[in-house]
């Protein structure tokens, strides 16, 4: 049996306190890392939790914060060796009805807090010469269209976009950048949206649940912690020959 040892490894993860966030950071602890968990959520700027487990204050739409919180990781942890992306929110609403404040800020978290956080760790990496992982938590809806969820997936889309293009870029600085496109993932978020999407569509909680699990061939929708194991790989030595992928983790929701 192969087992992943990260220790040595620093990591930090935006949206680390809930959801897909929580998975990665709980597994990468298990693993050895040292971890920076990032998030708007939390009421302080800096807060020592263990050894290897800070807490930060994070607005990922914010430059100021984003340098401040990257600089604030490396100097409580060490250098920034893995980045995982994994802050994102959504609303819902079909696309002739999007109000425009919904539209930029579901754009402003998901697209442009990628592009922020991971152009500063990147300079850190380079200036470092760390070969680094980044991995960016995009979505199946980065690859689909999904109804009532037309700025999600176009910030989706753009994820998947800017990861490719920082992984051209950093290869030969053997800076690995992927993506990791989840499906339907039982989290905070995915129980609001059923709420949200039932009262525009409806129908009830309880049925875009079961149509939910309809659409997936294995038969039930995804835990954090399917998430987190794919993360967890793409930050080891077992993916080192693998840069600009966007990896399905749907149950065979999604193929291409």
């Amino acid at each position: 049996m192969i087992t992943i040892d990260l220790t040595g490894k620093n990591v930090l993860i935006t949206g680390g306190n809930s959801g897909i966030g929580k998975g990665i950071a709980d597994l990468f602890l298990e693993a050895g890392a040292g971890v920076a968990i990032a998030d708007i959520a939390f009421e302080r700027k800096y807060t020592r939790i263990s050894e290897r487990l800070i807490h930060l204050k994070l607005d990922v739409t914010d430059r100021t914060s984003v340098s401040e919180a990257v600089r604030t990781a490396a100097e409580s942890l060490g250098p920034i060796t893995i980045l995982v992306n994994s802050a994102g929110i959504s609303t819902m609403d079909y696309a002739v009805d999007i109000k425009e404040e919904d539209w930029d800020r579901v754009m402003a978290v998901n697209a442009k807090g990628t592009y922020l956080v991971s152009q500063a760790v990147a300079h850190q990496m380079i200036d470092g010469k760390i070969e680094g992982r980044i991995i960016n938590i995009a979505s199946q809806a980065g690859k689909n269209g999904y109804r009532c969820m037309g700025n999600y997936c176009s910030s989706k889309h753009a994820v998947l976009g800017f990861t490719k293009v920082m992984a051209i870029e950093l290869a030969a600085k053997r800076i690995l950048v992927n993506a990791i496109c989840p499906g339907i993932v039982e989290t905070g978020m995915k129980h609001r949206e059923r709420i949200d999407g039932a009262k525009l569509r409806k129908m009830t909680p309880e049925q875009i649940y079961e149509e939910d699990c309809s659409q997936v061939p294995l038969g039930r929708t995804a835990n954090p912690s399917d998430v987190a194991n794919v993360a967890l790989f793409l930050a080891s030595p077992l993916s080192s020959y693998m840069t600009g992928q966007a990896i399905n983790v749907t149950g065979g929701m999604t193929m291409n």
